[in-house]
């Protein structure tokens, strides 16, 4: 009797989310994203060497994140990795402070690179050239093949947002310095091979699915032609996390046809349906997602909010209804020095907008992290 109980309030369960699902739009829920969410930080010996050679630039970098599916097991749906071209390979395969620990008399360090992949073509995933370099996954395919793995093994999830931000140039004051170049449009291009060789169609939302027959990406966001749960679920969507790169990624492609990725974009261009306010008021915030804009922020940066425990920001975004929320400090790994941390009540992975989503939308039909 028990047994038939539980399921028949499993049945009721799922039955009321398919309802909700077919409905609720991927523009109309919250989450919690994580800031380089790639980033191993550092070894002992690179961090006693920066510390001494720039105590204010190990501050600001001097946190780290476990494997991305272990982010997306705590609950995590947002992710971000930056990116570096490397068409021939081995061009970040030897960061100078692997070399400077050695000059200092530190200790050796654990083997940067035990499995060579640097030295391989294809895009490499880093913070800051020569300094910030230990990745979780390497290079980026391998990080878009966990992101992958995870979501077959969880198909309910709401969609996975992934940002993507190319570097360039080279770290200052650095000498023989390696300078990572700027992106082109065939870069771009390569970017979108690598997500493709990955990723099979139907396993992405991308920007010629959301246009439809509207004239721009713009006028299919403002006209709410986001997908919804039911045709989102078990998805992952690509963003650029960087808007400067935007003309160089949308050259030849106006609308974004044919592109795997969401470009960070202004309000009034064709192809706006994404826009970064990480330092925006509620009130700017608010208004953008009220007309149908996906929208992100951060509720911390430079370490400041751990050290300090102030919620201030933390808290009025998560009244705020920026649908990806980036921390260094999800649920799962708190910071260290006053435990602040960046969470959705009661566990869950994500919820209902507060400002976009209907007023009878069901919060724990949206996703409780882990399932």
């Amino acid at each position: 009797m028990k047994l038939l109980v539980t399921a028949l309030l499993l049945a009721t369960t799922a039955f009321a989310q398919s309802a909700q699902d077919s409905t609720l739009r991927m523009n109309q829920i919250q989450v919690i994203g994580t800031h380089n969410s790639y980033n191993a930080g550092f070894a002992p010996s690179e961090a006693k060497w920066l510390q001494t050679a720039n105590a204010k630039a190990y501050r600001g970098l001097e946190y780290s994140h476990p494997p991305l599916p272990v982010q997306f097991d705590g609950g995590a749906r947002q992710i971000e990795i930056d990116i570096a071209t490397d068409p021939q390979g081995g061009r970040y395969a030897h960061p100078r402070i692997v070399e400077l620990t050695r000059q200092a008399g530190l200790p050796a360090d654990p083997d940067f690179d035990p499995e060579h992949t640097m030295n391989k073509p294809g895009l490499k995933v880093l913070h800051v050239v020569d300094i910030n370099q230990r990745s979780n996954c390497q290079p980026l395919t391998e990080c878009l093949r966990q992101v992958r793995d995870w979501s077959r093994s969880h198909p309910r999830h709401v969609p996975i947002f992934v940002l993507l931000e190319n570097k360039s140039g080279a770290t200052k004051n650095i000498s023989n310095a390696v300078e990572a170049p700027q992106f082109t449009a065939a870069d771009f291009d390569e970017l979108d091979r690598e997500i493709r060789s990955v990723f099979q169609p139907k396993e992405m939302i991308v920007p010629d699915q959301v246009r439809g027959s509207y004239p721009t990406l713009e006028a299919a966001v403002l006209a709410g032609n986001w997908p919804t749960l039911a045709d989102s679920r078990g998805k992952v969507v690509f963003l650029m996390d960087q808007k400067k790169a935007g003309p160089i990624y949308t050259a030849g492609h106006p609308l974004l046809q044919g592109r795997v990725l969401f470009t960070t974009s202004t309000p009034g261009q064709p192809d706006a349906a994404f826009i970064e306010e990480n330092s925006g008021t509620p009130d700017e915030i608010n208004a953008l997602v009220k007309k149908g804009y996906l929208v992100r922020a951060r509720s911390d940066a430079d370490t400041d909010h751990g050290r300090t425990g102030d919620t201030h920001r933390r808290d009025e975004l998560l009244h705020s209804g920026a649908q990806f929320i980036s921390t260094d400090y999800p649920a799962s790994e708190p910071a260290k020095w006053t435990g602040y941390t960046v969470a959705l009540p009661g566990g869950m992975a994500a919820r209902c907008n507060p400002v976009s989503a209907p007023k009878n939308c069901v919060e724990e039909q949206v996703e409780i992290a882990g399932k």
